[in-house]
């Protein structure tokens, strides 16, 4: 049960490095068309999107990455503390 837990945690720690890398992809010009690009927007988008109906951009600073990363978070500690239980 425990490599179970361990692939999970695995996972999320992985996702949520494609995560910080797509939304630093951002701050440079074209870098989201390249194919790095569109392979990690196809990962993300669909998890980033019901943030981003939630939350709306303050300017042009979109805050909704950070509420989708603090959840990633979440979850990465909730299988951590699943993994002690088992």
């Amino acid at each position: 049960m425990n490599f179970v837990f361990g692939i999970l945690s695995q996972i999320i720690f992985i996702y949520s490095w494609a995560l910080i890398i797509y939304i630093l992809m951002s701050w440079f010009p074209n870098a989201r068309e390249t194919s790095i690009g569109q392979f990690l927007a196809r990962i993300c988008e669909p998890y980033l999107e019901p943030f981003r109906r939630f939350i709306p951009p303050i300017g042009m600073i979109d805050i909704s990455p950070l509420a989708a990363f603090f959840v990633l978070n979440l979850a990465a500690r909730g299988v951590q503390s699943l993994a002690l239980w088992f």
